[in-house]
């Protein structure tokens, strides 16, 4: 894959526990060509957790893409004026996010890109962390893979025994569902 003539926004929300799995897609994009431009919640900027300070996360992923990264509602509203993202990312999108962007609440810098970037008619990648999958935002997950230009990195369940409601992407299929949403189609299978 040849990423060199895309500009992919990365929107980073809550979920902590995966932000190491993000990094790595972040990193092979990087590797691939990619300009990404991090889109980071304020949870991840601000929340210090039991797998490592935001502020080092933060860093790691501006030293990876070379770019300070979006971090305000205000920096993320010209993303849709100016038009400037191929295709946006949100990996990983914790339940709350989901549910707010199919309330269409752009209350984050992660969903005031989202929603700036999809008036372009451009496509969003969802890549689900929730331990609500499978209850709550059951319903949010359906509305939104019958939205258009919303496509999902593949998921499944992650700990059906002492989770049965929690899903998580696929975060390594992260690359080939950007060919594929840029391609205007969903890869497949979607549950794996």
């Amino acid at each position: 894959m040849d990423f060199s003539k895309y500009t992919i926004g990365f929107g980073i929300t809550g979920s902590f526990c995966t932000h190491e799995k993000i990094k790595v897609e972040i990193r092979r994009l990087v590797e691939l060509g990619a300009n990404v431009i991090p889109i980071f919640s304020y949870q991840t900027l601000n929340t210090d957790t039991r797998f490592g300070s935001a502020a080092d996360f933060v860093q790691e992923v501006v030293d990876i893409t070379m770019n300070e990264g979006i971090r305000t509602i205000g920096q993320a509203e010209p993303i849709g004026p100016n038009n400037f993202l191929d295709v946006m990312v949100i990996a990983p999108c914790t339940g709350n996010t989901l549910a707010k962007l199919q309330a269409g609440i752009s209350d984050t810098p992660v969903l005031m890109a989202a929603k700036a970037h999809m008036r372009n008619n451009r496509p969003l990648v969802i890549s689900i962390s929730t331990n609500d999958a499978l209850g709550m935002n059951f319903k949010n997950i359906g509305a939104l893979m019958h939205t258009k230009n919303i496509y999902f990195v593949p998921f499944g369940q992650d700990n059906y025994k002492a989770k049965p409601s929690s899903m998580i992407a696929k975060t390594n299929l992260i690359p080939d569902t950007i060919v594929s949403a840029l391609e205007g189609k969903q890869i497949q299978p979607i549950l794996q």
